[in-house]
């Protein structure tokens, strides 16, 4: 995947994530309880563009910040 869309994919997750008012560790956690193997330094390096998000973290984070594919990929 093209590091710029990564990057601005990774950013959108980090504004939508701090305006639902949850922390790296929160959102890790629930993406834990919901089976994916995630952890905060990996949040961390998703909204920075280091690490690539799998289409099911997509789908689980979509519904933790109650928000849209459009906000997520705008």
């Amino acid at each position: 995947m093209n590091t710029e869309i990564e990057k601005r994919i990774g950013n959108n997750i980090k504004k939508l994530r701090e305006r639902a008012g949850f922390t790296q560790e929160y959102l890790a956690t629930k993406l834990q309880i919901s089976g994916c193997d995630v952890t905060r330094s990996a949040v961390a390096k998703i909204e920075v563009g280091q690490r690539h998000l799998y289409a099911d973290e997509i789908i689980l984070i979509k519904k933790i910040l109650n928000v849209g594919y459009d906000e997520i990929f705008k």
